[in-house]
């Protein structure tokens, strides 16, 4: 037996401590900045437990709803959505109504919506909040936010008060030694109770768990709660760990963040207590440990979550019935295709994929990840820094320069961009300064009305498209990207050739595209088009970081343009024919446009189909804006009303981005190409029979499943409680730090959706469904890959997303029950 390492108490009692701050921060999911937002799952961390579970968990800690009022529910077992036969699955052994639906039913009736957003624990500040009949919860929320937005600004503010170049904790404990506001608010003592605490986190935490005397049971609750109370900027922190820990590195801001909070709570408590707070405070420590043995179950919430899997229940047997339904179709063997489209598996590149294949029966469409296997870094021109242009759950490779190919006017342009965006910085110090200001307001504003006018009426954009500002529309236009490896600043950037015919080999593999190429591959990227929109990133390409899929496209098609490569890929029996040309486009999601960035590489005598193609792309963009019209009710010049929309900058719904996402189907296009699934469904092309290690198969359900579900559920967290999950009316939205919003002039940092994003105003435009994954594989390989992975298998067995199989028929067969066994329907 191997000598065990005996650690001293003292030591022991560190460790404990340690790992759990730890635990308590991997419970947050990470927020990213408005410039790259990227949808992420906020129950994550926490999906290792059954999704009723969390839900009555995450409704203790936070007052956290997971299911939408009782109204929303009834209206649906009204309508018909909901069965009968649904209520009755959904109810067994969940419910004192045993397996009688009337009754149930009838019980709704009678039952008004409640609002289970009050947590069933208390913190200090919650307790002080009671007793002094003060709000200290938003003072020191709003006290945070303010320390934090300074400290992790990114050149917004003009003046910062926090000191970046030290660590979080120190920062903030620097500040709050000498910031008066809080002893004029009321606190006295404050400060001096700050400045007293340690330098070091560890130990100032063990001081303020002292005064707190929270039990070793309850802290990882009442740690939780922290988290959550102040959960934007928790989830900011959690973040940056997250790009440390990405790349090997250990992060630890969250931990001091959480550091932060718990001496807020101690010197709150050492600044107001006395008898009736220490009672009271005694009581709600006693119901912490109550609570930290999971012993009661809110039976309002249970019922709640019958009704929400109910209905999860009725839009998985509507997707069923869709397949079953389907003519039962073959994987041909196709004749040479005019054309082969890949497109991103995002929701709305299926409207435009259905109405490219009905505009051109002879196109091909295929459905892959938007970053196309080119996980890059991209550093735009005029830039010495680049952006991450690949899903968050994975490391980048190669560095791609930006340039313009034509060195002069390359060098032209770096010039101009660069003393452009000098100019815009002493512009904008100008316009902030605290004496230049009103001398801007009085002379200049004037000035701003004519272009205030044509603003107004979409002649004009507020402000210049972000690839273009700081450049001319000429130098916009021949913007390029080069493969040639060099140095940059300091980046090594470039992709050598061997690695060239290595990420070609992998992207065309893995989009099962290694035979019979069309004369034209066209590689479409997508991304949006949106004026006074923070969020607008948003509505870009989750697959590349939220970014556009521009760059991805542009590097694609070269590398696969590429002689040497194509030369080097017959080794690997991938032959593509000389007349193959890949074309990078944009298909721009708010408009329904694409983009085609290099037509100079198509042959002369190909000219004639391409023109055939061109006019086909445009016909599939205009029925592709009919469609949506009729979603966002416009009535009149719907056209050009969609359009008009990408460039209005008092539009709060430029388009509905991915609201209505609920499926994922993995299948070849013939077995989808028949359905109409009204821009809600991922489509994800892929032949099992060609994966004869399924290790493409692996990838799609550790990467593109993974990252729909992050997706899928944003929008369902952002849907059934936008107040701790979602970002608030954007309407009242103010951008701070330069990294996120704020509702109004103060609180917490917001995270997820605007309620605008999933609401029309009347009625939800995005509702409240896990993602049913479709798959044609057989079940044995899923089955190894869920053993193999246990993350993903704890979002299939714990009913975060649902698992189904497609046969060679296109029928649904086998649901996933959880525990590597399936239920055949």
């Amino acid at each position: 037996m191997e000598d065990q390492v005996l650690l001293p108490p003292k030591e022991s009692k560190k460790l404990k401590l340690e790992t759990a701050l730890q635990a308590a921060c991997k419970k947050i999911a990470p927020l990213w900045p408005l410039e790259n937002v990227v949808a992420v799952n906020p129950y994550l961390g926490l999906t290792d437990r059954k999704f009723e579970t969390v839900a009555q968990h995450l409704a203790t800690v936070g007052g956290i709803q997971t299911t939408l009022p009782v109204s929303f529910y009834r209206n649906k077992i009204q309508e018909g959505i909901i069965t009968r036969k649904d209520l009755a699955q959904a109810m067994t052994g969940k419910t004192n109504y045993g397996s009688d639906v009337d009754a149930f039913i009838r019980s709704l009736e009678a039952r008004a919506d409640v609002d289970y957003g009050t947590p069933g624990i208390a913190t200090f500040s919650d307790v002080a909040t009671q007793v002094t009949e003060q709000d200290w919860n938003r003072f020191v929320v709003g006290r945070i936010s303010t320390w934090a937005a300074s400290y992790f600004d990114q050149g917004q503010a003009v003046w910062k008060t926090a000191n970046q170049q030290t660590g979080l904790f120190q920062s903030w404990k620097s500040e709050a030694a000498v910031d008066l506001t809080t002893e004029i608010t009321g606190l006295k003592g404050f400060r001096k109770a700050v400045a007293a605490l340690p330098s070091d986190p560890y130990q100032a935490v063990q001081e303020a768990l002292k005064v707190l005397d929270v039990s070793e049971s309850a802290l990882p609750l009442y740690l939780h709660r922290l988290l959550l109370r102040v959960g934007g900027w928790s989830a900011y922190a959690a973040r940056l760990d997250w790009d440390e820990e990405l790349y090997g590195k250990k992060g630890g801001l969250s931990v001091e963040f959480l550091s932060v909070l718990l001496c807020w709570e101690a010197c709150l408590l050492k600044c107001l207590d006395g008898p009736e707070l220490h009672f009271l405070w005694l009581t709600a420590k006693k119901r912490l440990v109550e609570a930290s043995a999971d012993a009661e179950t809110n039976e309002a919430l249970s019922e709640m979550l019958v009704l929400q899997e109910a209905f999860d229940l009725a839009a998985q047997r509507a997707i069923i019935e869709k397949f079953q339904a389907a003519e039962a179709n073959e994987v041909p063997t196709p004749d040479r295709p005019k054309a082969q489209a890949i497109f991103c598996i995002d929701v709305r590149s299926e409207v435009f994929r259905r109405n490219l294949e009905q505009a051109d029966s002879a196109v091909e469409t295929i459905g892959f990840a938007g970053f196309f296997a080119f996980p890059i870094q991209f550093v735009p021109l005029a830039h010495n820094r680049g952006e991450a242009q690949c899903p968050v759950l994975i490391p980048t490779g190669p560095t791609i320069l930006e340039e313009i190919p034509d060195a002069v006017v390359n060098k032209r342009a770096h010039r101009s961009r660069v003393l452009r965006h000098q100019l815009k910085q002493v512009w904008k110090s100008f316009k902030s300064g605290a004496v230049t200001c009103f001398s801007f307001v009085s002379p200049m504003g004037l000035s701003y009305l004519p272009k205030l006018f044509t603003d107004s009426f979409g002649i004009t954009r507020p402000v210049p498209h972000p690839d273009a500002a700081g450049l001319d529309r000429k130098e916009a236009k021949q913007k390029s990207i080069s493969l040639e490896v060099s140095n940059h600043a300091d980046l090594s950037v470039g992709i050598p050739m061997e690695q060239r015919v290595q990420l070609a080999k992998n992207a065309l593999s893995a989009m099962s595209l290694t035979e019979n190429f069309a004369p034209f591959v066209l590689i479409v990227g997508h991304g949006s088009t949106s004026v006074n929109n923070p969020h607008a990133t948003g509505l870009d390409c989750g697959a590349c970081g939220g970014h556009s899929g521009e760059a991805n496209a542009k590097v694609a098609a070269a590398v696969l343009n590429d002689k040497e490569v194509r030369k080097q890929l017959v080794a690997s029996n991938i032959r593509i024919p000389e007349d193959t040309v890949f074309l990078a486009c944009l298909h721009d999601t708010t408009t329904d446009e694409v983009s085609i960035y290099n037509e100079q590489e198509v042959s002369p005598s190909h000219a004639e189909a391409f023109g055939d193609l061109k006019r086909s792309l445009v016909n599939a963009g205009k029925a592709s804006r009919a469609e949506r019209a009729l979603r966002m009710a416009v009535s009149k010049n719907e056209d050009r009303a969609i359009i008009s929309r990408s460039k209005d900058w008092s539009q709060v719904r430029p388009e509905w981005g991915l609201a209505g996402c609920s499926a994922f189907v993995v299948a070849p296009r013939e077995r989808t190409k028949s359905l109409n699934f009204g821009g809600k469904s991922f489509l994800h092309s892929y032949d099992w029979k060609k994966d004869t290690d399924f290790s493409i198969l692996e990838l799609i359900m550790t990467a593109p499943m993974v990252v729909t579900s992050w997706i899928n559920l944003q929008y369902y967290g952002s849907t059934v409680d936008n107040r701790n999950f979602g970002s608030g009316n954007k309407t009242l939205h103010n951008v701070t730090a330069g990294l996120g919003v704020l509702e109004g002039y103060s609180g917490d940092l917001r995270v997820g959706l605007p309620f605008q994003s999933v609401h029309d105003g009347a009625k939800y435009q995005h509702e409240p469904l896990r993602l049913n994954v479709v798959i044609e594989a057989p079940m044995e390989a899923m089955n190894a890959i869920l053993e193999k992975h246990p993350s993903v298998r704890d979002l299939c067995d714990n009913g975060w997303i649902f698992l189904l199989v497609l046969d060679a028929q296109g029928k649904v067969t086998h649901r996933y029950q959880g525990n590597l066994q399936w239920e055949k329907i």
